[in-house]
């Protein structure tokens, strides 16, 4: 059984391929710059020479197509023909109250993910495009929607709801809804593994630190809080986005420079965090680095984002009132030491004791890694992040009716 995983964007369009069966990835890659022009796909095969190709993509559907059709190719291909593909798993970004875990796309499921997309207007239409284009291309198969925000709905109302208007969230659906619930399932689930206990007796802080950051507080196995709310915007410095702010400011700086709600709306989450904090940049290797040579800014930008960190950590633990393990994960989260490690400092009294130089040459490739001393009545663990997992492992188990929500359904992954 192989099963295609679709993380369809504005303008592009990720894949993976994977072999259920003999439990490995086939192949993966991205077709970018969809729609505007000068569009290729980047197609990776482990053991292969990575294989670049120019080919214009006007819509998702020309996308989905030059997948499909790479990965039967006579030179790059990995399937005989495109009916050894089982069934296809699609990344939907905002589910709204209406799914608690993953379905089946059918037209009504289409017609709610419509329904809220006024709550991700970046991200769900061209989710949607993408199920529209991969249903014509593969008419024939299964589609599954995995939805980022269906890890977060077992939050309660006190930690979702904002004190606004109670009429705005019956009209327009306004609460806190978390993001990157995949990847907060995947690692939390990993992080009882490794402590040796079942998820639904771990009480985690999971801290996903990329381009963009979300921390989840995880009790007796589910989210009880997540950083992000409405939108990917609340919370954590990220790369471009601003993260926490008085809600004050869009408005006062709408008035000093003139500028329209979209515009504001564009600052704040396309130049501001890292990019507006240095003025330059938004990958935080660029940032370390430019620390090296004396660059204050960037000192600033990183102690910023430390100091937020660590500030959800301890907000976190109030929360759980009782912590087994802290997760760092994904791209900055896995790859960087000094951030991770001004994070943590000063939190001993809190039983988070670090290994100091374990911390600071652990990588993703180093794989799960405790970066805690044994003292730490806290453990703290360096997880890469596999989303793609949950993907191939909540639609194998729709197709075959063993499904269940991620409370109770045994990943393979648990153990």
């Amino acid at each position: 059984m192989k099963i295609l995983a679709l993380n369809c964007g504005s303008s592009s369009v990720k894949y993976q391929l994977f072999d259920w069966d003999k439990q490995k990835l086939v192949a993966k890659g991205m077709v970018e710059r969809v729609g505007i022009g000068d569009s290729f796909i980047i197609h990776e095969v482990p053991g292969r020479e990575t294989h670049r190709e120019e080919y214009e993509c006007h819509d998702h559907i020309s996308a989905v197509n030059l997948v499909v059709h790479t990965l039967q190719s006579a030179e790059q291909g990995v399937i005989a023909n495109i009916k050894e593909i089982s069934a296809v798993g699609h990344r939907v970004v905002h589910g709204g109250e209406k799914f608690k875990s993953s379905v089946r796309i059918t037209s009504d499921v289409v017609k709610a993910i419509e329904d809220v997309q006024h709550l991700a207007p970046l991200h769900n239409p061209p989710n949607l495009a993408g199920i529209r284009a991969a249903q014509e291309v593969l008419p024939d198969v299964p589609h599954i929607a995995i939805f980022d925000t269906a890890f977060h709905q077992t939050m309660p109302d006190y930690a979702y709801f904002y004190a606004v208007p109670h009429e705005w969230y019956e009209k327009y659906g306004v609460r806190r809804y978390g993001f990157h619930g995949t990847s907060h399932l995947y690692v939390s689930k990993r992080a009882a593994a490794l402590l040796g206990k079942n998820a639904n007796e771990c009480n985690i802080i999971t801290m996903h630190i990329g381009n963009g950051v979300s921390h989840t507080a995880i009790k007796n196995g589910v989210s009880v809080d997540t950083s992000m709310g409405l939108t990917p915007l609340e919370g954590a410095v990220m790369g471009t986005r601003s993260g926490d702010l008085d809600p004050a400011i869009p408005l006062f700086m709408q008035q000093q420079l003139n500028i329209s709600a979209k515009e504001m709306d564009a600052i704040l989450n396309k130049k501001s965090g890292m990019l507006g904090l240095t003025g330059k940049f938004t990958d935080r290797r660029d940032v370390l680095n430019h620390i090296k040579e004396g660059d204050k800014r960037c000192e600033l930008a990183i102690a910023v984002e430390a100091y937020r960190l660590r500030k959800y950590i301890g907000s976190y633990y109030a929360v759980l009132g009782r912590v087994d393990a802290i997760v760092f994960t994904a791209g900055v989260g896995e790859n960087a030491g000094q951030i991770r490690q001004q994070a943590l400092e000063g939190l001993e009294a809190m039983g988070i004791v670090v290994d100091r130089e374990k911390n600071l040459t652990t990588f993703s490739k180093s794989g799960e890694t405790e970066i805690s001393k044994p003292e730490s009545k806290v453990k703290v663990f360096v997880i890469p992040t596999n989303e793609e997992l949950v993907f191939v492992e909540d639609v194998v188990a729709i197709l075959t009716d063993t499904y269940k929500d991620h409370t109770g359904y045994p990943y393979t992954f648990l153990k």
